[in-house]
């Protein structure tokens, strides 16, 4: 087996046990990104090949210094990493290497991981599928003219591809999911606050609060692996949970007895029929792990208009960021959401807000009776890089840009965990993943329930193509 084909968490293992060496590690990731990364086009800013060896070599001149050690790891271009710009895929945004890391950069580097570069984003995170001016755009590596979905599709891609063994993301209305299922990795959004946030970000109430930061990996437990890494309280946020993260580095369970809902579309939303399908199926195999299957699902009627509001503040604060004069040089959708959040009023954000309250009831009576919900990380399959999304599902025409990616983003309000899980692949041999929601809070309960599914359906197991060719 290649360095590369290792899980993170048997790195980990082989790094604490110096079987390996973090420059052995690190070199056969670059190597990778080298043989890869220019068909594929999901890591950018590099660091210097160099300055990353010296890191490897000083982590190897140490005992381990974190659960990450010796791992190396690509962030979000949303990120700030010291010594790399920080473009957000955006031409509006400073070419200038940034003076310090931000939050999860240095969250990574206190865990002991090796930073290598970033992973592309759409302009501004705007988007579920990964392109922009700066940098262009990030192919499938299951099929290299397929979207690798976004805004973390470079980290998704580099996951898939074997140039990264785990990867950072951020999630708003499916960011972490929806390239998760794209490219047959696990993504996980986790409960706000699980993963704090800086106290230029962060903020006293739950106002405009929807975006996490979250993990990344090929399977459940190097998800739990990132996750335990980042999480944890930060004094400077009021939402940061203080529960121990060690408590995501024990071992997984493979059964469980967890009641699971599966809320198919909630009629919420239109979804491609052999997504559905494959999805279902996926679900119901919390039989054969010894839990059982309901088909149920929680009232998410007012969870779009609540999404699209909070959502709308969000760009309100990045149009006031920006001069307008440089608008223009930014993508129509990203101009199309500053100027829909300028137009929301406080009645607006007042209706917005009792909704929400409404529908955390909802949702803590449902996981009353239920364990998980389930329903699709994503309504289509990947689609075409040269289109920047679906207009139409199965023949119904989208409403407009969020419209077919309702089943992540009516998920954001209620606050919940929630993960996708590869469910196996299209006859076209494209992934699709299964998405799995929890009550708010239970984020290690989460896991579980989708580790046991994984040990009944390892779709890991498969590797992209291009890595076959």
């Amino acid at each position: 087996m290649e360095i590369v084909d290792h899980t993170a968490v048997e790195l980990a293992d082989l790094l604490g046990s110096r079987e390996l060496s973090a420059r052995d590690v690190v070199i056969a990731h670059l190597d990778r990104i080298d043989q890869v990364n220019p068909q594929v086009n999901a890591i950018v800013s590099m660091r210097d090949r160099a300055d990353v060896l010296a890191d490897a070599d000083a982590a190897d001149a140490q005992k381990p210094t974190g659960p990450l050690h010796g791992l190396p790891v690509a962030v979000k271009d949303l990120e700030d990493v010291a010594g790399l710009p920080t473009r957000s895929g955006s031409l509006v945004t400073s070419t200038r290497p940034v003076a310090a890391d931000g939050f999860i950069a240095a969250q990574l580097r206190a865990a002991g991981a090796i930073i290598i570069g970033k992973t592309n984003t759409p302009e501004f995170g705007t988007g579920s599928h990964t392109f922009n001016e700066v940098f262009g755009v990030t192919r499938n590596p299951w099929d290299l003219s397929k979207s690798a979905g976004g805004s973390s599709g470079g980290a998704a891609a580099a996951l898939a591809s074997r140039m990264l063994p785990i990867a950072d993301g951020s999630d708003l209305g499916g960011s972490l999911r929806n390239p998760a299922a794209f490219c047959n990795v696990v993504g996980l959004r986790p409960t706000i606050g699980r993963v704090a946030q800086s106290a230029a970000t962060s903020t006293s109430t739950h106002l405009v609060r929807l975006s996490v930061r979250g993990p990344m990996g090929r399977t459940v437990a190097d998800t739990a692996l990132l996750l335990s890494a980042l999480a944890g309280p930060r004094a400077d946020d009021p939402l940061s949970l203080a529960d121990d993260p060690a408590t995501f580095r024990a071992p997984l369970p493979t059964t469980t007895s967890a009641r699971l809902a599966w809320g198919g579309d909630f009629g919420l939303f239109t979804a491609e029929a052999e997504v559905l399908d494959l999805c279902r199926k996926a679900a119901k195999q919390i039989t054969t792990a010894g839990g059982t299957f309901t088909e149920a699902a929680p009232d998410l009627s007012a969870s779009m208009q609540i999404f699209r509001t909070l959502r709308g503040l969000a760009y309100r604060q990045l149009g006031q960021a920006i001069p307008r004069d440089r608008w223009s040089l930014m993508k129509a959708t990203v101009v199309e959401n500053i100027e829909f959040g300028l137009s929301i009023t406080t009645d607006d954000v007042l209706r917005a807000e009792a909704l929400r309250a409404r529908l955390h009831v909802e949702m803590t009576k449902f996981f009353d009776e239920y364990d998980v919900l389930a329903l699709p990380a994503a309504q289509v399959a990947p689609f075409p890089v040269e289109t920047e999304f679906p207009m139409e599902i199965d023949g119904v025409a989208m409403a407009d840009y969020l419209e077919w990616m309702t089943t992540c983003c009516a998920i954001t309000p209620t606050g919940c965990p929630a993960l996708s899980l590869p469910a196996g692949f299209t006859s076209a041999g494209l992934p699709v993943g299964l998405q799995l929601v929890a009550q708010v809070g239970n984020d290690r309960a989460l896991l579980e329930v989708a580790s046991a599914l994984e040990a009944v359906n390892p779709q890991y197991q498969h590797v992209p193509v291009l890595l076959i060719a």
